[in-house]
């Protein structure tokens, strides 16, 4: 067990993620108006390259990025491309507790995942865990053959993309150091989105209003997943996970107050049957 003034750290590390989370997707939405989510991509990539490279500058770690396993960083970084847009597309389009609340199915595709991309064994508890997952996607959406929303099939593939990128930075941190996977992380994406944006022959320039948006959800993607990675080096994820859930209803009232979006009891039902599902998975791979 941990001690209790890690958990506490962790806590406060889990408060820095869930805050980076929650005001990158109100960024998102607040430059989508005038960059469609490839731009968004480009500039958030960008000022992630800018950020990447003057850290292991200053810390004298630019010498530890290696160009080995190449082809494996282009197959993380194409599923967390995907995956990202999709999820700036989401965010546009249905009420952002929907998007947390399907984002958060990310690990339960990973369970799925796993045997075909890393060998793992798909465990009885791994299988159930994975559908009450879906039972929770299933009150969330509440499909129905009459009405496919796009908005929530956007946010539910960009939850396989992140499982996606997920896999693949397990088998890259075998062999690969952390220099190495966030330059990599930034430089290519920062190609992918250039490439996809340019297509059109029109890449628009950020405006005085959208380049402060753009600046923090380059910074807030990046510490996000540091705060994140951080805070489950102090404390186990069954006290980290738990602690993470609590984004949903902050965004869920943020949706209340700031677009007007009805608090919808099915998506936070359907959350915590997800919840549930991630939890008891987290339970049976760390019980003694």
């Amino acid at each position: 067990m941990p001690a209790g003034t890690d958990v506490v750290k962790a806590a406060l590390w889990m408060t820095g993620a869930i805050a980076s989370f929650t005001s990158m997707a109100v960024a998102g939405r607040a430059v989508s108006h005038q960059l469609d989510t490839f731009e968004i991509m480009s500039y958030r990539s960008l000022v992630g390259v800018i950020i990447v490279v003057l850290v292991l500058f200053l810390r004298g770690k630019l010498a530890e990025v290696r160009l080995r396993k190449l082809r494996l960083h282009l197959v993380r970084n194409v599923c967390h491309f995907a995956g990202q847009n999709l999820w700036f597309f989401a965010i546009t389009v249905i009420p952002l507790a929907q998007v947390f609340a399907l984002e958060f199915t990310s690990p339960l595709w990973v369970v799925l995942l796993s045997p075909l991309v890393l060998g793992e064994r798909l465990t009885p508890i791994r299988v159930l865990s994975a559908v009450i997952g879906f039972i929770g996607i299933l009150i969330v959406a509440r499909p129905s053959p009459e009405s496919v929303d796009i908005g929530q099939l956007a946010a539910a593939l960009a939850a396989v993309g992140f499982a996606g990128a997920i896999l693949t930075t397990r088998k890259l941190t075998r062999t690969e150091n952390v220099a190495s996977v966030l330059f990599f992380l930034t430089t290519m994406q920062a190609a992918m989105g250039l490439i996809c944006a340019g297509i059109d022959g029109d890449i628009a320039l950020p405006s005085a209003q959208t380049a402060p948006w753009l600046v923090l959800i380059g910074a807030a993607g990046l510490l996000a997943h540091f705060c994140l990675t951080t805070a489950l080096s102090l404390a186990p994820a069954t006290v980290v996970v738990p602690i993470d859930f609590t984004r949903l209803p902050l965004i869920a009232v943020i949706g209340m107050l700031f677009y007007n979006e009805p608090l919808d009891l099915f998506v936070l039902l359907g959350a915590l049957v997800i919840f549930g599902g991630n939890y008891l998975n987290i339970w049976s791979e760390t019980r003694d």
